[in-house]
């Protein structure tokens, strides 16, 4: 791969205020996503129980650099952990403590429980279990009955027991979608989900420390679809800055790129977001990462179920964008660079010069972690 320099894009305040801490067992139903503030802080979206959770793990001394890392077989490394065959052990969703450089990884014991192609582990189970990895590859569990933590509840969730579209996971309940991915900002967490608006599409930003909250309805035009859709969750996202203007590139199933400015997320609104790319239908864009490549280059990449890891460069989104309103066929709109990948299922920034992956092996099927290094 011809990866450089991967480093988080935005400069974010360093400290965050714990004051509303205690200490205490962490009651979340699903460990559905993570992300981290700047500062180490943990956040933790659980979907089932309608909450997002906010944990300070003492994970707090900084490493500046980081050596390559691989960890081959991870299921099989976990299993013994957890009292379950390397089969069963299902990865919902990983972070990197851009502090420590610690990883951690929320898992379940529900890989059997897939179905159709089109589930998600959240589809498949709820988590309940959090993992952290060290730079050295050091792999142990967290335990949540006594940490310091706070929480807030996620207003007007979809309805538990809600069935979801036949196509996609016919037994399921649209619950596990209550929170699909979330990102710091700024002092404030970005959520992006399923409500029981209007448009179940919704963006919820909570500041932090947690003391208010608000909610946006989002509306995209899907040009594969040919049509205007308000039900369908984001299922990836990351705040970049465009042209001096903070944005949110949202990225949903079928797999339409979408830009939504920052300023225009207000409360009890809807907002339509633009189109700028259609990716290829049949897919599931599941992760994203924004990386600083060689002569200090700023690309996009986005990690897909069925195609595999593509590349946006910075000056392709800066570009101006009528946006797509009409049907079209895959691979309209800002020029995509197809990189190799094929397996990976997620991605985060290691440090300035690694971005970590997630990737089934295709062959042997084993579930390996590794980082790509820049070329010096």
């Amino acid at each position: 791969m011809r990866f450089a320099a991967f480093l988080p894009i935005f400069a974010l305040s360093s400290v965050l205020i714990a004051k509303d801490m205690t200490e205490g067992k962490v009651t979340a139903k699903s460990l559905s996503k993570l992300t981290f503030a700047p500062d180490g802080t943990l956040f933790i979206g659980d979907s089932i129980g309608a909450r997002i959770f906010a944990l300070n793990l003492g994970d707090k001394t900084p490493v500046a650099t980081v050596k390559p890392l691989t960890i081959n077989d991870l299921e099989s490394k976990i299993g013994p952990m957890l009292g379950a065959d390397a089969k069963d052990v299902l990865v919902h969703d990983m972070a990197v403590n851009p502090v420590s450089k610690n990883v951690y990884m929320t898992v379940s014991r529900g890989k059997r429980g897939f179905r159709t192609q089109w589930q998600l582990p959240n589809d498949a189970a709820n988590a309940s279990v959090l993992l952290k990895i060290t730079p050295a590859g050091e792999i142990s569990e967290v335990k949540l009955d006594k940490v310091k933590h706070s929480s807030i509840e996620i207003a007007n969730p979809i309805a538990e027991g809600k069935p979801a579209a036949s196509w996609k996971k016919p037994p399921e309940s649209e619950r596990a979608d209550v929170v699909s991915d979330m990102h710091y900002l700024d002092g404030k967490l970005y959520v992006a989900g399923l409500s029981n608006e209007e448009f179940a599409s919704t963006m919820r930003i909570f500041s932090y420390p947690f003391d208010s909250a608000q909610s946006t309805q989002l509306e995209i035009y899907h040009g594969a679809h040919g049509k205007w859709e308000t039900e369908s969750p984001v299922r990836s996202f990351l705040p970049y800055t465009i042209n001096g203007k903070k944005h949110l590139i949202a990225s949903y199933l079928c797999t339409p790129l979408v830009l939504f400015p920052v300023d225009t997320l207000k409360d009890k609104t809807k907002v339509k977001g633009t189109t700028i790319a259609e990716l290829g239908f049949g897919n599931q864009p599941v992760d994203m990462v924004m990386f600083r490549g060689q002569g200090g280059k700023e690309w996009l990449m986005v990690v897909n179920s069925t195609r595999g890891l593509m590349r946006i460069s910075a000056e392709e989104l800066a570009k101006p964008h009528p946006g797509i309103t009409t049907q079209t066929d895959a691979w309209t709109g800002v020029k995509i660079e197809q990189e190799r990948g094929q397996g990976v299922l997620m991605a985060e920034n290691f440090g300035e010069k690694h971005v970590l992956m997630l990737q089934r092996h295709p062959l042997t099927g084993a579930l390996n972690l590794w980082s790509a290094q820049v070329s010096q």
